[in-house]
Parts: C-alpha cells; sequence; structure tokens
C-alpha cells in the first residue's frame, strides 16, 4: 500500500530532533494562547507566521499544527477549571467540566478531557492518512474550471451549513473579497480599490486582518465583559489519571460517535465548535441517563472534546490562516500538494500523530503552570497582548500602515462579535478570494466566456451544482419549515 510507505517517509521527515522541538514549543505556546483570553488558535497561528518566513515549509507548518493542537488543550484546561472557554469550541466542555471539577474530580475531567481530544484527533489522523491517495489521484482530473468550482463550494458550504445568519455569512464573505481584491489586478495588472495610498498597492495583508479581527478585537470584547478569574486549583494525581483511562474504553460508543461528527464537521465548514455542540446534544439524547447531563458527566466532557480535535477544520478561520501561510511559503492549497509536496504533506501528516502524544503528556504535566498563570490580573495580560499583536503587525513589512490597518481591523472584529457575524467567511475570502477570480476568469478565457465551462465535464458540473444547493439551501430549508407548520387556529 502507497499511503504506507509514504507515511514511513513521513515519520521520518517528522522525527527529527528539530522537528520535535518545534513540537514542543508549538504545543506549549498553543496552550499559553488557548488559556489566555483574548488570543486562541488562530490568533496563535498569525502571530507564529512571521517567524516561519525563513523555515522550511514542512518546519513551519509543523510548529503551526502542533500550536493549533496545544491551544485546544488549552481550551479545554480553562473550561474545565475556570469555566472559561479559552476557545470558543471548548464552551461546550464547561457544561459537565466545570461541575466535575466543583466535586473534586478536576484531575478526572482533565484527563477524560485530553484522552478523549487525543482520541478525536487520532480517530482524524487515520482519515486523513487514508484519504490522501484518493486525494494525489483526484488532483490530476483538476483545471482551472474544477478549481473555481472547489473554491465555489466552500464559500456555499458556509452558507448553508454555517451555524451563522446566511445573509451575515455572505455580508462577511462580501467583505474578504472586497479586501482580497484589493490592489493589483494579477491578470490585467490594473490598480483596485486603492483609492490613490501607495500603501494599499501591495494588497490588505490577511496577517495583519486577522492580527486584528482576532487579537485585538477579542481584547475589546473581554475588556468589556470585564473577567475575573476564579478557577479550581487543580493537581494532576497519576493515580486518578490511570483510572480514567482505565474507565474510557466502555464510553467508546461516545468517543467514535463524537469522532465522526467531528470528521464530518471538519470535512465541511461547520468547525469544531458545530462539532463540539452537536456532539453534547447527540451525548445528552442518546444517553441513558440524560437529566445528569451539566451536573458533571463523563459523557459531557468526552463528546466534546472528541469532535473538537477530530479533524483538521477546513472552513474554519485558523485553516485560513494556515492556507495564507502555505501561499506565503510558495505552495498553493488544493489536492496538487499531495503530488507535487509529497514529503511536506505526510511530514505533516506523520507529525500530526507524534505532536498528539506530545500534546497529551505536555498538558497534563503543565496543568497547574497554566492555571496559575490564570491568577494573574488581567490589567497585566491585555497590555502584553495589546504589544504582541502590535509587533507581529509590525514584522509583516515594517509599515507604520499596517499598525493602523490592524487597529482598524480590530475594530471591525469587535463590532463583528457584537453584532454576531462570523469572521470565518471574511478570512477565508480574503486568503482564497483572488485564487477564486483567477480561476473563473481563466475559465472564461478557454472557454469564450460561456458560464458552460462549469459544466463542461462530470466532475465540475457535480461540485458546482452541490455548491448552488448548499447556498440555496438556507431557502428551501425555511420553505420546507413553513410548509410543515400547523396552520394557526382561527380566533373566535
Amino acid at each position: 500500500m502507497d499511503n504506507i510507505g509514504d507515511l514511513l517517509h513521513g515519520f521520518q521527515v517528522a522525527l527529527t530532533g528539530y522537528h520535535l522541538m518545534l513540537m514542543v514549543v508549538g504545543v506549549l505556546f498553543g496552550i499559553l494562547v488557548g488559556v489566555l483570553p483574548g488570543l486562541g488558535a488562530p490568533n496563535g497561528v498569525t502571530l507564529l507566521i512571521p517567524l516561519t518566513f525563513t523555515m522550511e515549509p514542512v518546519s513551519a507548518i509543523i510548529l503551526l499544527a502542533s500550536m493549533y493542537w496545544g491551544a485546544l488543550f488549552g481550551g479545554s484546561t480553562t473550561s474545565i477549571l475556570f469555566n472559561i472557554p479559552g476557545e470558543p469550541s471548548s464552551v461546550a466542555t464547561t457544561f459537565d467540566g466545570h461541575p466535575m471539577a466543583k466535586q473534586g474530580r478536576a484531575t478526572e475531567a482533565l484527563s477524560y478531557a485530553f484522552l478523549s481530544a487525543a482520541f478525536g484527533a487520532l480517530f482524524g489522523v487515520v482519515v486523513i492518512t487514508l484519504l490522501a491517495g484518493p486525494a494525489a489521484t483526484f488532483a490530476h482530473k483538476f483545471s482551472s474550471p474544477e478549481y473555481f468550482a472547489v473554491y465555489f463550494l466552500a464559500f456555499a458550504c458556509f452558507v448553508g451549513l454555517g451555524g451563522a445568519s446566511p445573509f451575515k455569512t455572505l455580508v462577511s464573505a462580501g467583505m474578504g473579497f472586497s479586501l482580497a481584491a484589493v490592489g493589483m489586478d494579477t491578470i490585467s495588472g490594473s490598480l483596485r480599490l486603492t483609492f490613490e495610498l501607495p500603501d494599499l498597492i501591495k494588497g490588505v495583508s490577511f496577517l495583519v486582518a486577522v492580527i486584528g479581527l482576532f487579537g485585538i478585537g477579542e481584547l475589546i470584547a473581554t475588556m468589556e465583559e470585564r473577567l475575573e478569574f476564579r478557577g479550581v486549583h487543580a493537581r494532576i494525581s497519576p493515580r486518578d489519571v490511570l483510572k480514567t483511562i482505565a474507565a474510557l474504553p466502555s464510553y467508546w460508543v461516545v468517543l467514535v460517535r463524537s469522532s465522526l461528527v467531528g470528521c464530518w464537521m471538519g470535512i465541511t465548514p461547520g468547525g469544531p465548535t458545530a462539532a463540539s455542540f452537536m456532539s453534547y446534544g447527540l451525548a445528552r439524547r442518546f444517553a441513558p441517563r440524560t437529566g445528569e447531563f451539566g451536573k458533571g458527566v463523563p459523557e459531557g466532557v468526552i463528546a466534546p472534546e472528541a469532535a473538537d480535535l477530530a479533524l483538521g477544520i477546513p472552513g474554519s478561520a485558523t485553516a485560513a490562516v494556515m492556507m495564507g501561510g502555505l501561499m506565503i511559503w510558495g505552495l498553493h492549497p488544493g489536492p496538487m500538494l499531495f503530488v507535487d509536496q509529497k514529503s511536506f504533506v505526510w511530514g505533516l501528516i506523520a507529525s500530526m500523530y507524534v505532536a498528539n502524544v506530545v500534546a497529551v503528556v505536555l498538558v497534563l504535566f503543565t496543568v497547574p503552570l497554566f492555571a496559575a498563570i490564570l491568577r494573574i490580573p488581567f490589567a497585566i495580560i491585555a497590555p502584553l497582548i495589546v504589544v504582541v499583536c502590535f509587533v507581529s503587525a509590525w514584522t509583516v513589512s515594517s509599515s507604520p500602515f499596517d499598525l493602523w490597518l490592524a487597529f482598524l481591523f480590530g475594530l471591525i472584529g469587535y463590532l463583528f462579535k457584537k453584532c454576531e457575524y462570523p469572521i470565518a467567511p471574511l478570512v477565508l475570502a480574503m486568503v482564497i478570494g483572488d485564487k477564486a477570480e483567477d480561476a473563473f476568469r481563466q475559465s472564461m478565457i478557454i472557454h469564450g466566456g460561456s458560464l458552460g465551462a462549469f459544466w463542461s465535464n462530470w466532475l465540475c458540473g457535480t461540485i458546482m451544482t452541490l455548491g448552488f444547493v448548499l447556498l440555496l439551501w438556507p431557502l428551501v430549508s425555511s420553505a420546507l419549515q413553513r410548509t410543515k407548520s400547523p396552520p394557526a387556529s382561527a380566533g373566535g
């Protein structure tokens, strides 16, 4: 089996002293940004990307992926000990995790969370390993129309399957497309939306945008909420960890079901937040003791955590930032990576296996340390986060204009959160909006301006049709609900 040989080569790439060191550093940094409010995985990845400019792409992606694992584990730590989700996807973990901690079962809750997350992550990596071969074969069928169809499907998924309002999703994506169009047109060479500002000729850096949207925007929202940290002191007991490991197999149904949900929501742009809530809801629906949910049951921790890390999240803001990183390193996201950059892809996949183990070990040993960090007054933490964000924005191109842009995007991120507009569609549109435009215009040039180019073969036609179905699904779903709703009784 070719995949096995490729995976073994990937382990040769990943299991070097340098890459193991990057995994440890990435996981520790990820745990830190996961436990601190105002940061989180998207901004953590953004802050690290400028440090990867001089690194090999495979080393850079291993560092960023390890940071992502650590951030999700860190979010679980604060959810359980402090009832403060460090990550949006950790909200569901607070429902039963924090009650368990208040009952003196903090070690049990943390162990269930970390081990379930590790199982979900391993499940997802195995799925990626099995799908990698077919993906490489599939890649040879792609040309400009197929690439545009895939981009269109990605955006349509946000509308049809996302949890936010379809209108708000379209507004967010539309803003992202507009920002992606700023600067020089790659096909005609003309300038667009620069408003005679020289700093906009090079376009709007997505790194600066996400630093503002996630870092500064979240920080403003956190300051408004006046967070106070009152947590449960935790000390990991090896005996309790072993007891939890022994008890975990009895929850195999919840583990497998939640991992499957996480994989599905990872393939679609549902993301880990939707996956964790869906898994928690399913666990509560099918549990024999439904009434105990919310009071501290293991299933309430296992379900969201297993789904949270089950698969990389192509539709999430974090993955959108990583895709932008690939482009900075000279790589182009898509199935052709499996053909043109096999060492990169399989090195990343192998590192996921290793980084998962590294993350579980490190997080068990560092829980007391990071719990202590949360007791530092927020008045001290907040200025440090601001400094880190602006330093990172400056490192992109050493431009004062970027600092103002970061501040502006911080205000936009704050307003988006207050008005409940999703940020992920904006970020994704910024990252691949120009690629989608180029693929569309190239398709039109090749096929003489005919939209039939996107139905010229079964593959492209199927993807486009599925995209339109998803795009129109909210309207269809709303019509079906109105049809099924009982007629109002006449008053008399």
